[in-house]
């Protein structure tokens, strides 16, 4: 007889799994969110996901997450200077939900407050089998934001929502319903100065007509696991513009999934990942198009140093009814060191026969004739290689319509440089 006996299992899961049987007691949530927590738990004793998984072919997360913190309530963050000027902060702490100003068109929740009365239970659950990360932050989330605008709204100045730590483990949550018609930006910051690992799970209905610009800045510190995932629909002539930077982590991934679900939706992505040291970065989007007339366009922009590791998993798919489907997608990646290195999947899964679609990717190094044009005309060769390297991610930044949003992201792209030129 044949006996196939499971693996034994590792550190971090056997962290995660005793960790929620000593935090069970303190977690928020009526009977409803407490059955959402137990199946999650349940999930995460299947074990992490190898490389045998597809979805997760290029990050092991088994090997990858070698040990978690335990919960610190000792732990003290602070609120972070917004990004743009005029903007309304709504930080979470270490995990728990600050004090919420009154913004005009939106009605502002603290997420505690949806789990005591069980009305996010229904949104806590996974996506698929190969889901973790929404698990994870089931089991564990305190605390976050719940945003609903109103039709027609057009809210003044961005609305900044903060998840800052300081060590340990945080996980938090930020549903937003955006009502027909609405117009709004809605920045995220994903920061903090500890060693932690944190979770950020972010669920979005956009409404007929609506427009929305969604910015992820993720800037942990170098010894930060940080697992996102972003997760919105859609409705008919909607317009979603995600523009996702990471600049930080130890160990990265970050999950966009996007369902044009109405006809005439709009769906944009624009993607910087500035790599170094030996960290591994993973961003992976699956792009359903459900109607017709849908359009959309993911452009990701990777610069490697050191010995980091990145990856871009692209996956269109388009129903045999999105007829008149124009999706376009491209990754294009520059290498400045031998010993780092970037995995990129594009992949089409088309139903309908009357779409436009495509998509490319480049790995490469930084193109030795713009060098050389260069520094024929007096600009000495470290300061060429930068400038190629800033145009390169720039043209990026620069596709938003929003200045003072490209700037402050400019911004954050000169600091990088700075720190790893």
């Amino acid at each position: 007889m044949n006996m196939h006996a499971k693996p034994q299992r590792t550190h971090a899961e056997t962290a995660l799994i005793d960790g929620f049987v000593e935090r069970f007691s303190d977690l928020p949530g009526n009977e409803a969110v407490i059955r959402r927590r137990d199946d999650a738990v349940e999930r995460l004793k299947a074990g992490l996901p190898t490389r045998r998984v597809e979805a997760w072919h290029y990050t092991d997360l088994r090997r990858l997450l070698a040990t978690v913190p335990a919960y610190d309530p000792t732990a003290s963050a602070r609120p972070l200077p917004a990004l743009l000027q005029g903007s309304t902060v709504l930080p979470v702490l270490n995990g728990v939900a600050a004090h919420a100003p009154r913004i005009e068109g939106v009605s502002v929740v603290g997420l505690e407050q949806k789990l005591a009365d069980g009305s996010i239970a229904p949104a806590m659950t996974s996506r698929d089998a190969a889901d973790v990360i929404a698990p994870l932050n089931a089991a564990f989330v305190t605390d976050g934001w719940f945003l609903d605008i109103a039709d027609g709204a057009a809210v003044d100045g961005p609305i900044e929502l903060q998840n800052v730590q300081a060590g340990g483990q945080v996980h938090v949550r930020f549903p937003v319903r955006v009502g027909a018609g609405a117009r709004a930006t809605i920045v995220e910051r994903q920061s903090g100065s500890g060693d932690a690992l944190v979770s950020s799970v972010s669920h979005m209905t956009v409404g007929e007509g609506a427009d929305i610009t969604w910015v992820i800045l993720q800037e942990q510190p170098v010894g930060a696991t940080h697992f996102g995932q972003f997760n919105a629909v859609l409705a008919k002539d909607a317009k979603l513009t995600l523009f996702v930077m990471n600049t930080g982590g130890k160990l990265v991934r970050q999950e966009i999934k996007v369902d044009a679900k109405g006809e005439g939706a709009v769906f944009n992505l624009r993607g910087v990942n500035l790599l170094n040291g030996d960290s591994h970065t993973d961003v992976t989007m699956v792009l359903d198009h459900s109607a017709p007339n849908t359009t959309s366009s993911e452009i990701i922009r990777n610069v490697v140093t050191g010995r980091a590791r990145g990856v871009f998993q692209g996956q269109i798919r388009v129903d045999r009814l999105a007829q008149k489907t124009d999706a376009k997608m491209a990754c294009n990646t520059l290498l400045l060191s031998d010993e780092g290195e970037f995995s990129a999947k594009p992949e089409l899964e088309i139903f309908a026969d009357d779409v436009a679609c495509g998509h490319g990717a480049t790995v490469t190094e930084i193109d030795r004739s713009h060098l050389f044009y260069l520094m024929a005309r007096g600009v000495p060769e470290k300061q060429a290689r930068g400038l190629l390297v800033r145009a390169f991610v720039a043209e990026v930044i620069e596709g938003l319509e929003d200045e003072a949003l490209v700037a402050a992201l400019e911004a954050k792209l000169e600091a990088w440089f700075a720190r790893n030129g």
